[in-house]
């Protein structure tokens, strides 16, 4: 996190000249004090949201490498963006946003799902250490993961482990939340078929 504020200062808001103040304790009070470019609150603001963020974006991503250069780029994107939060939403809910927005940009440049495939898992093995998985089953997961549509795959990351509520996960994605009860479904039902299909059970 520390290099992401380093690279935000030595970049476009180090030369504003703008004056450093106390931080704010509010989310809503670090947002303003942050657009209008005061360097502690927008530390304070990643301090308080970096691994939150990083944590939505491995899910998103499946690689740890691949969750850890988008989450510098929203951090370096951030300052500028901050300057459009309405307060209409949750903070928290708003930077979601940002992150799911930003996983869609680059898998639109990175055309091969392979990649963020791959890293569902390196997931696995984190969430289970201690879990019977084969690695047949790990391979099992990483394949099907990669064969979901986009749009499943970021309800499943926001979802996940009770990250985010069905409501609050809609929030961020856009849809009604019966779109993410449903697309939850669908993919409880995609995997089960999966799995009948090339097991036989």
């Amino acid at each position: 996190m520390a290099e992401a504020v380093q690279h935000v200062f030595e970049g476009k808001w180090a030369s504003t000249g703008a004056r450093v103040t106390s931080v704010p304790v509010k989310d809503g009070d670090l947002v303003r004090a942050a657009a209008g470019g005061d360097r502690e609150a927008f530390a304070a603001l990643l301090d308080l949201h970096y691994d939150r963020i990083f944590r939505l974006c491995f899910r998103l991503t499946g690689r740890r490498e691949e969750a850890e250069d988008l989450t510098q780029d929203i951090c370096l994107a951030l300052p500028a963006k901050l300057k459009s939060f309405r307060g209409q939403a949750r903070l928290m809910t708003w930077l979601y946003r940002i992150a799911v927005n930003a996983a869609h940009d680059r898998r639109r440049r990175d055309s091969s799902r392979t990649k963020a495939a791959d890293g569902w898992r390196d997931w696995e093995v984190n969430r289970r250490a201690t879990a019977r998985d084969t690695a047949a089953g790990l391979d099992w997961l990483r394949r099907t993961m990669a064969a979901l549509p986009g749009d499943l795959r970021d309800t499943v990351a926001l979802t996940i482990d009770g990250e985010m509520t069905h409501a609050q996960a809609a929030e961020v994605l856009g849809v009604s939340e019966g779109t993410v009860s449903w697309r939850l479904s669908e993919v409880r039902k995609r995997l089960r078929a999966m799995w009948q299909e090339e097991t036989g059970r």
